[in-house]
């Protein structure tokens, strides 16, 4: 069959969630020729409904979107409460615990998917990105040196070709196209569990003023998530580990029922509370949970964000920071490429190592949180840990932080990270025995953890940077020869001191629209 000519944009994003809407609005803010291809039509359903801080007053606030996420009504959270750890009585975890997140920042939100998508995608096509929905991406249009575009069917199911600088893949975990990038994907051997999930209404809320927290606990064969999405609906989520499948297989009515009552605190909280049984929320779901990383996020042409280049487990909310945090850092590499102020090896090179960072902070935070409960009956928590795992994975957890995906810290020893994880842990977890036994409710013993200290940093960065901009204070860069972001946050520049100008402040193309 004989394609229709193709199109020529600078960039084509597939997907349209958090990750793809996010940069296709950051990058057509620069005036760029921006292309979205979603598969599905929204408003969707989607899961991973509870937001940190950083997405909503930094990346939104940079995307121009969240005044509209303010005006849309969605429960404030101002951190989580836990039932989780040695301690039998929940405790709470307040974003106001970092200096950069206090004041009126100090707070995220908990989102129905189907409308925070649709308003990030809705705003990515206000600010000048082409955004055509029912459209799947068959495949990558690539050559020896470079990813050229893709292919694709439209929503009348006709096979077309879009060429693009840049390819940008935001279609999730589920899609093939990360496969055009090259590498593997590589599974975490510790992370590997199953979330059954539906929704009810009537359900209890935590005492004021941490109603609209998320709410997690821990029980013998996994831990629940208990999310408030208004007054009086809840996301109510059990997560298992694999070796748990048959507990959630067969009728997931009573399977979910059964988890329940495994549970004291959550069929407290839904003693009064029935299921959701039509509409978008009346149907029980299952999500596979695996922790995986692609062993590569970029190569010529083309880049991974959000779920496509990694995914780790959800129990401290950070899949959309994760999503709308690759977005910014691959919008940044984009339009400085785009712009001609940076070469692309040296700028694809600072989103990866930034990327892999985060994630590996996140990842080495989850760890620190599971290895704290000490349930010695519980079958879930008896699962092998990672500070006493065999080799491999401690390697592969080692190749993720270490060397060029985190420049400060170069680690070559499986057992230096094993010692260091241990450390962390009990540190942590000394932490929140402190706060749970505070008459004051104080925050300052979980701050001076190392593991909270460091998953807050760069959250808090991008806020301050979103809310400040030319008046945020300077930043170090990552690594030796690495770049900073430009007062405006949508570039990579040279850092101060260097010599080189600011590209915020020059001559580059104007904001779609002006």
């Amino acid at each position: 069959m004989t394609l229709p000519d193709s199109e020529e944009f600078d960039v084509v994003v597939v997907g349209g969630g958090p990750a793809g809407s996010t940069l296709a609005a950051l990058v057509a803010m620069r005036g760029h020729r921006v292309l979205v291809l979603e598969k599905e039509h929204f408003p969707r359903h989607q899961i991973g409904e509870s937001l940190l801080p950083s997405t909503v007053h930094g990346v939104c606030r940079l995307t121009g979107v969240a005044d509209e996420l303010a005006a849309a009504g969605f429960p404030r959270k101002r951190g989580g409460t836990f039932r989780w750890g040695a301690n039998p009585e929940p405790w709470t975890f307040s974003f106001a615990v970092s200096p950069r997140m206090s004041g009126p920042t100090s707070y995220a939100y908990q989102v129905e998917r189907s409308t925070f998508d649709h308003i990030l995608l809705k705003n990515a096509r206000r600010v000048g990105a082409d955004v055509r929905e029912g459209c799947a991406v068959l495949d990558v249009v690539a050559d020896d040196e470079r990813v050229r575009g893709v292919r694709y069917t439209d929503a009348d199911g006709h096979e077309r070709r879009a060429l693009a600088s840049f390819v940008v893949d935001a279609s999730g975990n589920k899609s093939r196209v990360y496969q055009g990038v090259g590498g593997t994907r590589a599974y975490s051997e510790f992370f590997r569990s199953l979330a059954l999930y539906g929704y009810f209404e009537g359900g209890k809320r935590l005492p004021e003023p941490n109603s609209g927290n998320i709410l997690s606990v821990a029980f013998e064969s996994g831990w629940f998530w208990y999310i408030p999405l208004s007054d009086t609906l809840t996301s109510v989520g059990a997560v298992v580990r694999r070796e748990l499948a048959d507990k959630i297989r067969g009728d997931q009515d009573k399977a979910l029922r059964a988890l329940i009552a495994e549970c004291p605190l959550i069929s407290e909280y839904l003693a009064d509370a029935h299921r959701v049984t039509t509409g978008q929320y009346g149907k029980l779901r299952v999500r596979k949970d695996y922790s995986y990383h692609h062993t590569t996020f970029s190569r010529p042409g083309m880049v991974l964000i959000g779920d496509a280049a990694c995914f780790v487990d959800p129990v401290f909310s950070s899949g959309v920071h994760l999503a709308t945090y690759s977005a910014l850092l691959a919008a940044r590499s984009i339009n400085s490429v785009l712009a001609g102020t940076v070469d692309e090896p040296r700028a694809l090179r600072e989103f990866e190592a930034r990327y892999r960072r985060e994630y590996g902070v996140f990842y080495e935070f989850l760890l620190s949180f599971y290895e704290m409960h000490h349930d010695e009956d519980s079958y879930f928590w008896q699962a092998k840990k990672v500070t006493e795992a065999d080799r491999p994975e401690l390697q592969s957890f080692v190749e993720l932080i270490g060397g060029v995906s985190s420049g400060e810290r170069v680690l070559t020893d499986a057992d230096v990270v094993a010692k260091r994880f241990r450390a962390g842990s009990a540190e942590f977890a000394d932490a929140i025995d402190e706060v749970a036994g505070s008459a004051d409710g104080s925050m300052v013993p979980l701050f001076k953890s190392s593991v909270v200290r460091e998953v807050m940093q760069e959250g808090g960065q991008v806020q301050m940077r979103a809310l400040l901009g030319e008046d945020a204070e300077a930043e170090a860069p990552l690594y030796g020869d690495g770049l900073v972001p430009s007062a405006d946050g949508m570039l990579w520049c040279e850092p101060r001191g260097t010599g080189a100008s600011d590209p915020a402040a020059g001559d580059a193309p104007g904001r779609a629209g002006e």
